[in-house]
This record gives C-alpha cells, sequence and structure tokens, in this order.
C-alpha cells in the first residue's frame, strides 16, 4: 500500500512554486491540526477506525487509507460526494478549489454545483478522504487507486487517462509524429512534446478550430467515446476518418487494436464537466395524494387491530405446539402454506407474521429433541398488555429487526432457498433503511402519502449504487445477496412501505401520529432534511420513550373491547367488535369463528358443545355464560341444542383397560355392538354395562364421536377427566439480536477517551528531544546508564520538566513514554505519563534510558 497519507511529500513534483508553511505535508499532519472535536466526529463517522484504539495520529491516518476503510467510507456518502471524490480522482495531483469546481461545473457553470460543493469537500474533509487547504486538495491515494479510470475499470465518470499516461509506452518518433499532425510545431524530446499536444487538448479555441476541420465521420466517433467508456476497437488497417484521429492523437492506443480517448480531448467535447450530469441537490419526495389526517390516523389504527388480531390467531393456532423445524432451519414450504391458510392470507404475508413474532420474541423453537416452533413466556406476558403497548412493541421490534420476510422465498447466493425463520433472512441494512424511509415519509405534509419511486430515487442519492465502479465490488452488504446492495436497498424499501401498511404504522401510505411518534430523531430541524444522515436507530432509552408515545396516542383510536355479544336464532354470535380477553376465549370454545372483519362471527356446532362440556362446563354453566354476556335473548334452538349435547355428553364412559365403555344404559351398548362402523375398534361385552376394545382409550373416544356419540374419558378412579387445550410454551427465549451492518457505534465516552489516547500517543511519538549521546542515536529507545537515568529522573524532578523514556513492561513490551516526574524514591519514580494521560509508578530498573526534551 502507498504511504502518502503518512509520509511527506515531494515538493519537487507540486506544481505550485511554494509551500506556505502551514501547508499540511501528509493526512497525519492534517489530523494533528485538527481540533479534539474534528477528531470525535472522524471517529463517529468512520467507527471501524477505533478497531483497535490507534497508538497515535500516523497509524490513525494510516488505516484512514487502507482499501478496507476507504471502499466503506465511499460507498457512505451521497451522490454528489462521490461525485466530488470521482472528480479529484481525474485532477491533478494537488488540485485546486477552482479546478474542482470548474470539473463539476463545466465552462457554463451552474449555481447549484458552486452553492453545494463547500459541504461536500467539508464532507470529504471530515472524513479524512480529502485533506489540504482548498488551493492543495488532495483525494487520499487509496481513493484516488479506487476511482482513477484503467483499461479493466474505466472510471465512473466515463474518462481514460490523461495524454501524458496514455503515451507513456510510445516512441519519441510517434510522439513527434503527431504532434506534427496536430498542427504543433516539433521539439526535441517526447516529455515537450507531451506538454504541448496537452495545452492544444486543453486550449477551448485551438481544440475548437482542429475539430472543425475534423471529418464528419471522426466527429462521429468522439461523440460516442465521448461519455465513456472511452475505450474502442480498431483494426490494423483503420479507416480513413479513424486514421485522422489517430494521426492527431484524439485516439491514442493503449494496446494491440484498442485506443482510448485521452481525458483533455473528452472534457472539451464534454464543455469542462467531467459528469454527465452533476447531482448536487437530492432529489424531492413528491407527495401522492393528500387526505385528512384523522383519516390517515383511523385507517392505520384498524391496521393496527388487525395486526394484533392476526398476530394472536397466529400463535393461538401454534398454542399446543407448531411446526416443526427444519433440519437446517426454518419452517417448510409446506407449513408456511398452512400457515397462510389458518391466516386466511397470502404466503408472503403469512411470513411476514410469523418473522414479526419471532423478531418480537413471541416465537421460538422449543429445543426438544423433536424440536417445534411454539410460543414464548414473553407471549403470555405481552397478552396481558394493553392493545396500544402491545402494538408499539411489535413496530419497535420491526423498525430494529434485521430479520427481511420479503427475501422468504427467495434464494441465495449458493442457490438455496431462504425459508421462513431460517437463519439466512438478517440483512444489516434493514433497520436503517426502514428508518429513513418513514423520516422521509414524515418530511411530507401530514396526511400525504409519498410517490414510492420518487423515495426509492431520494435513497439512491443518499447512498448511491455500490454496485458502480470498483468501490463496490468489495463493500457488497451480505456475500449471500445475489442482487447488488443498491438493489437490496430499493428492495426494502419497496418492502418497508408495504410492511409499515400492514401493521398501521402508516395509513393510506401516508404517516399515522402514531406512527411518527416512533421516530423522535427524525423530526430534529437538522435531521429531516438531512442528506448525510440515513436515518440511525435510537438508543434504547429514546426507544422506550418513542414506544410509550406512540401507544399514548393510539389508545383512543381503538375500539374499547365488549363485553357482550349478539346471539343470533341461526346458532351464530356475532361480536360487533373487539371482545374482552376472558369473553373472547371462552367463546372461541363454545363457538367457532365463522367469520372476521369488522365483526366477529360465531358459529355453535355440536362439537364446539361438546369441547365445551369437555373442558368441565355443565349445561346450566353454558346457559348462564350466554344469558350474561348477550345483549338478545338466548335463541331457543341455542338452548335445545346445548342441552341435547348435555343430555348425551359422559352416558358413555371410556377408561383404560386397553380401553373399556361403561354404560348403564345395556341397550346403547347394543346399538354400539350392532353398528358395522364399530368394527374397526374390536369391542366385545365383558359385562351386561361393560365393553372392552383393543384400541387405545383415545382412539376409541374418537371412534364413537365418529359415529355420533358424546363419550367422556374418565380416570382410574371413575371420575370424569376435564381436557382444556394445552398451552405448549418454549424454555426462556431472548429475541433475536440485530445483526449490525459493520462495528457498533461508539458512544461519546469511548470517542472522548480514544481521542485523548491518540494524542497522548501522538505527544509521545513526535515530542522534539535533545540529541541523543552517542550510546543513543540509532534511533530507537534511549539507553542511559542506571545512574544517568536516575541524575536526569532527579533533576526533572526538580525542574518541573517532562522527559522522554524507554520503559520495558513485565512481559518484556518495550514502549517509549513522556513523563513529568513528581517523586523518586525507593527505585521507583512517580510521574505524570502525558502518554497515558494520567499518574503512574515505573520501577526505575525497567527504564532502558531517559532523554530531555527539546526545548521547544
Amino acid at each position: 500500500m502507498s504511504t502518502d497519507e503518512t509520509q511527506p511529500t515531494d515538493s519537487a513534483s507540486d506544481p505550485a512554486p511554494s509551500r506556505a508553511a502551514d501547508t499540511p505535508r501528509s493526512l497525519a499532519e492534517a489530523l494533528r491540526s485538527r481540533e479534539d472535536a474534528a477528531l470525535a466526529d472522524l471517529l463517529r463517522a468512520r467507527p471501524d477506525l477505533l478497531n483497535p484504539v490507534p497508538n497515535d495520529l500516523t497509524q490513525l491516518a494510516t488505516r484512514a487509507g487502507t482499501r478496507a476503510s476507504v471502499v466503506r467510507a465511499l460507498e457512505r456518502l451521497d451522490r454528489f460526494a462521490q461525485q466530488v471524490a470521482e472528480v479529484l480522482a481525474v485532477a491533478q495531483d494537488p488540485a485546486s478549489y477552482e479546478e474542482v469546481l470548474a470539473l463539476l461545473a463545466g465552462d457554463e457553470g451552474d449555481p447549484a454545483v458552486a452553492q453545494a460543493l463547500p459541504g461536500a469537500l467539508g464532507t470529504l474533509r471530515e472524513q479524512a478522504l480529502v485533506w489540504g487547504p482548498d488551493d492543495r486538495l488532495r483525494l487520499v491515494r487509496t481513493a484516488r487507486e479506487l476511482l482513477a479510470p484503467t483499461p479493466q475499470h474505466p472510471s465512473p465518470t466515463g474518462l481514460g487517462p490523461t495524454v501524458a499516461e496514455a503515451t507513456a509506452g510510445m516512441s519519441p518518433t510517434r510522439v513527434q509524429d503527431i504532434v506534427a499532425a496536430a498542427g504543433l510545431a516539433t521539439t526535441h524530446d517526447p516529455v515537450s512534446a507531451v506538454r504541448s499536444l496537452t495545452a492544444l487538448f486543453t486550449d477551448r479555441t485551438r481544440m475548437s478550430a482542429l475539430l472543425d476541420a475534423a471529418p464528419a465521420e471522426s466527429v462521429e466517433v468522439l461523440s460516442r467515446l465521448v461519455w465513456g467508456p472511452p475505450y474502442g476497437q480498431v483494426t490494423a488497417d483503420p479507416a480513413r476518418h479513424l486514421r485522422w484521429l489517430l494521426d492527431r492523437g484524439l485516439l491514442l492506443p493503449t494496446a494491440p487494436g484498442t485506443v482510448v480517448l485521452p481525458r483533455e480531448a473528452a472534457l472539451h467535447l464534454r464543455a469542462g464537466r467531467a459528469h454527465r450530469t452533476p447531482e448536487p441537490t437530492p432529489p424531492p419526495v413528491e407527495a401522492a395524494r393528500e387526505y385528512r389526517p384523522q383519516v390517515v390516523d383511523a385507517a392505520a389504527a384498524g391496521q393496527a387491530y388487525t395486526a394484533l388480531a392476526t398476530v394472536e390467531e397466529l400463535l393461538k393456532d401454534w398454542d399446543e405446539g407448531g411446526p416443526a423445524v427444519l433440519r437446517a432451519g426454518g419452517l417448510s414450504v409446506r407449513d408456511l402454506k398452512r400457515t397462510a391458510v389458518a391466516l386466511d392470507t397470502s404466503e408472503p404475508l403469512a411470513a411476514f407474521w410469523v418473522e414479526l413474532a419471532y423478531a418480537a420474541g413471541l416465537l421460538a423453537s422449543d429445543g426438544d429433541a423433536d424440536e417445534r416452533y411454539a410460543a414464548t413466556p414473553a407471549y403470555d406476558e405481552w397478552q396481558e398488555l394493553p392493545a396500544p403497548e402491545r402494538w408499539s412493541a411489535l413496530a419497535t421490534s420491526w423498525l430494529a429487526a434485521t430479520r427481511t420476510a420479503g427475501l422468504v422465498g427467495g434464494r441465495d447466493g449458493k442457490d438455496r432457498t431462504l425459508s421462513a425463520l431460517g437463519p439466512h433472512l438478517d440483512r444489516s441494512a434493514a433497520p436503517e433503511v426502514r428508518h429513513r424511509v418513514l423520516a422521509l415519509v414524515g418530511t411530507l405534509p401530514e396526511g400525504t402519502a409519498p410517490v414510492p419511486e420518487s423515495l426509492r430515487a431520494r435513497l439512491r442519492w443518499e447512498r448511491p449504487s455500490a454496485s458502480r465502479g470498483r468501490p463496490g465490488q468489495d463493500g457488497a452488504a451480505n456475500p449471500s445477496d445475489s442482487p447488488t446492495p443498491q438493489d437490496l436497498r430499493s428492495r426494502l424499501a419497496e418492502w418497508t412501505l408495504n410492511e409499515a401498511e400492514l401493521l398501521g404504522v402508516t395509513g393510506r401510505g401516508a404517516l399515522s401520529s402514531h406512527g411518527r411518534a416512533l421516530l423522535p430523531e427524525a423530526w430534529d430541524a437538522g435531521t429531516a432534511e438531512s442528506t448525510g444522515n440515513t436515518g440511525s436507530t435510537a438508543a434504547p432509552a429514546q426507544q422506550g420513550v418513542a414506544a410509550a408515545r406512540a401507544a399514548r396516542l393510539l389508545a383512543p383510536l381503538l375500539p374499547e373491547p365488549l363485553d357482550h355479544v349478539l346471539l343470533q336464532a341461526d346458532l351464530t354470535a356475532v361480536a360487533p367488535g373487539p371482545l374482552e380477553r376472558p369473553l373472547g376465549d371462552a367463546l372461541a370454545v363454545l363457538a367457532d369463528v365463522e367469520s372476521k372483519g369488522g365483526a366477529t362471527v360465531y358459529r355453535f356446532t355440536p362439537g364446539s358443545v361438546r369441547r365445551a362440556l369437555d373442558a368441565g362446563q355443565s349445561a346450566s354453566d353454558l346457559h348462564a355464560f350466554l344469558a350474561a354476556h348477550s345483549r338478545t335473548p338466548v335463541p331457543q334452538p341455542l338452548a335445545y341444542l346445548i342441552d341435547d349435547v348435555a343430555r348425551k355428553h359422559g352416558h358413555l364412559r371410556i377408561g383404560a383397560a386397553s380401553a373399556y365403555v361403561r354404560c348403564d344404559d345395556e341397550a346403547l351398548l347394543n346399538e354400539i355392538l350392532a353398528d358395522k362402523r364399530a368394527q374397526g375398534l374390536r369391542l366385545r361385552r365383558l359385562a351386561p354395562t361393560v365393553l372392552a376394545a383393543q384400541a387405545d382409550p383415545g382412539t376409541l373416544l374418537d371412534g364413537l364421536r365418529s359415529m355420533g356419540f358424546a363419550p367422556a374419558a374418565e380416570s382410574a378412579e371413575g371420575d370424569v377427566l376435564i381436557t382444556r387445550a394445552h398451552a405448549h410454551r418454549t424454555p426462556p427465549r431472548a429475541a433475536p439480536e440485530p445483526v449490525p451492518d459493520g462495528p457498533p457505534l461508539p458512544g461519546d465516552t469511548l470517542i472522548g477517551a480514544a481521542v485523548r489516547a491518540i494524542r497522548a500517543g501522538d505527544l509521545a511519538s513526535t515530542a522534539p528531544r535533545k540529541e541523543a549521546p552517542a550510546s543513543a542515536s540509532d534511533g530507537r529507545l534511549p539507553r542511559t546508564t542506571a545512574a544517568e537515568t536516575l541524575a536526569t529522573m532527579q533533576a526533572a524532578v526538580l525542574t518541573g520538566e517532562a522527559v522522554w523514556i524507554g520503559y520495558v513492561n513485565a512481559e518484556g513490551t518495550a514502549s517509549q513514554r513522556v513523563i513529568a516526574p513528581v517523586r523518586v524514591e525507593g527505585g521507583f519514580v512517580t510521574a505524570y505519563d502525558h502518554t497515558a494521560d494520567e499518574v503512574r509508578t515505573y520501577p526505575l530498573h525497567r527504564v532502558t534510558g531517559v532523554a530531555e526534551l527539546a526545548d521547544d
């Protein structure tokens, strides 16, 4: 790797005749001149530089110039900042501010570019991608290598190499022939000839005159190459119009059969612009339709209630143990289809609800040998919360989750099918995209739905395609993604809009008031219109406050739970709204759900009534329950149905022998024995009131019920067994942790400590020292005798001056430090260590030597 970021630059190569005394010669010097706040901003913008904390500013500059770090920083720039970096990569090094502005705005100028350029350069400087004053702007060497054009990787600007670069391997005679054909005076050396040809191509007047004399076919060839790629193919005997271009250097050979349009010529044809379309300002988010905010909130609240009901229905369906876990993890396609049928929805939506419950920690695998999915203990706690708080828990989990349900059914880079609850659905960019999409929707007036394509265009400007040029080839968001990272971000934005509507965060496409409350950090004046911040997640404390506020805003919009139903004469009950939990649970046992919607319709059947009787209810209990919770009288058909089923229920008793049937009514047992459907149960009479069977009690119970009887199971003591649904729960499970996108964001405390450590280390490595004695002039740790060390330390205590020492710790690691001795006694020196920024005590026998610092 090149080291121009840490080593002084040879001033002889600079076009400027002299350099100001305060002009930094390297990136390390530029960082050294920054304030602590500016260093903290750099570490906050590029947290990968903190792992581990650099020893000094030279090491920080070196790390900031590594390929992986530069690629990551370039990918996180907005479109215009990337265009500025691309211009610096094709401009001379160093470049002036005026040159960069000219390459961006062109000969005609562009006020928007002129206005946006200082901010973009400030961003590049803040992230240590550009250093130097405005008259000597330098792009770090690694970024220049990534963005500069080569035959294998054309520049994102579409420009090719300069005349000097393209003619580097050309014979001097051929260079002189080109100069002569272009109408220039020949020179005595190829260097001056190339300089003369470059001056021609950069002179607007002379270049225009040269092109005016070109054949029309030659101009057509140049027009096809001008915006890139600048390379073309020619035969060994090119046509006349191509020969005209080759003779005058407007096409220069780079390899056998390959020619290139020189950069200077292309810039003239482009009217001085490096990019076809500069993009200094972000595209606006356009409004698709406006609604009254009350309409939006009402629609979002209705969908929020539906979301809660859907999650409850899903987990109730899996209450006794859900589908089995695949060997590779996840849910099988068949089980996903069954879940979609149970929820009366499509498979992609079923995958979303399953993933949402999993992200919220309400669903997990039970970890048994026959591993299955089931609700977690957290689900029982979640059910006890008020409806608004249950919704806010789901919404905040969705916002922070890296699980991406939209990928279910697709295939990864290894051609494996991505299954719901599978191990390959995490996409680290998902939380950032969700937050940013909602923040952009929130910039519109209340009740306004955006045009989806304008949202995607804005996101593409804020985080341009990582597949453009070479940086993106090393910066894919996830190696298993078959689409490009930008394509993934566009799909994430589309899924976010759909999922926000399903969850009730938005209503009719517009952000609801309770959805807006989930993003308190997005409504700061600086954040809402920011183009550099792409919507990071808030701290946990802020998320908790936001969730509580969203729940408060949603509460008055949700319908109050009802304590009654309307019984109909056709054996149905209508719940005109959400029911209180005890009433809903009891009614779900006594009746079957027939239809859902604004009102839920329950149907009473012999099987559902028998289910309630099996759960320990009596006929009188059911009559009393219905009478207490119905706003209409209990219909006579329903009362007859309950009494009829109760009269037959338990008349037959089944227990364990293998199994037996006993009944006081001998005629009923005779009827069973005579029924051909009972042949499979292999019944035989043991006594007038007892039949024995080869089947187990459960099979016998189901068999007799299928024949129309209403048997009841009994215990060994002869008591009727009450059967209630068994709620299967997993052991305590934590919600899945989001997969971070790169290193975790450092806090202010860590950044402050890191800046102090880097400053202290830099002081130790750069502090000027007095001329060392001959024994210590080798540039390594100072070496002095024990007597000299003791005397120098004692003198420093008296004068209060700092000294430079070499020190070897107990593990044998040598280091250099700058200390200010305070006390020397007992073979130890106590001193303020400038390197560690604290007072420390060192054994004198571990000090290799000591040297005084220079007076300045």
